[in-house]
């Protein structure tokens, strides 16, 4: 998870890697073979070979795409940017745990306008939808031909208080890249590997062996949700 064996060829000649896994065996065995289109007598091979920690920026300085064996996922332009704060961050605490906790405030910093504007948006739906429901009412037995005319007094009655049906979900679905791409960078950041935080937590790859954090955070997110305000 954390470390690579790699090859990188860069040889005259384009190789094929073959692979041979032997049955009921947990060892596969990789070649690479060389085939040249022309009988010649010899031809220059070139190799650079890596063994170590997958880390971004040792793996860039040997070749930009060694760089990809570390798996960002689908959103790794977003999760580079954020590496490269973390690491900032650590450069000022000195401590990759409290890096985290800094970087995780910055990204809800940086979603916070998307957050608002979600909140508005639901409570002015959650506004009109008294006078919604009752031009529903008023068209619940008429024939289906008039459906149409509710939908638009519906859209006229969001248009002139500038509600969005969309505004609630719409903003909180454009957050999501930015997560997946902050737990990707949780996820596989060499920089974490038993790397301590404070207390017993000595390795921040590891689970907490004593739950204490997990119990913590549920007990956040019912509190959470005991004062979040429905009505």
């Amino acid at each position: 998870h954390y470390f690579a064996l790699a090859v990188v060829d860069r040889s005259d000649l384009l190789p094929n890697f073959e692979t041979r896994i032997a049955a009921n065996s947990e060892i596969a065995k990789g070649q690479l073979a060389y085939q040249p289109v022309n009988a010649v007598s010899e031809f220059n091979v070139k190799y650079v070979g890596f063994a170590g920690p997958k880390s971004f920026e040792i793996l860039s300085r040997i070749d930009d795409d060694l760089a990809r064996v570390i798996d960002y996922g689908m959103f790794a332009v977003i999760a580079r940017p954020l590496l490269w704060l973390l690491r900032f961050l650590h450069s000022i605490f000195g401590n990759w745990g409290w890096a985290i906790v800094g970087l995780t405030i910055i990204v809800r910093l940086l979603v916070m306008p998307f957050n608002m504007y979600s909140y508005k948006s639901m409570k002015v739906m959650q506004k009109i939808q008294p006078e919604m429901n009752q031009i529903r009412e008023k068209y619940k037995d008429k024939p289906p031909e008039q459906k149409l005319q509710m939908n638009q007094e519906i859209m006229e009655l969001m248009k002139r208080n500038k509600a969005n049906p969309l505004g609630g979900c719409l903003p909180m679905l454009l957050q999501l890249p930015v997560f997946i791409a902050l737990y990707a960078v949780l996820g596989q950041s060499i920089e974490l590997y038993r790397a301590p935080f404070m207390f017993w937590i000595t390795d921040l790859t590891a689970h907490d062996r004593f739950y204490v954090l997990p119990i913590l955070m549920g007990i956040t997110m019912f509190v959470q949700q005991k004062i979040t305000p429905t009505t």
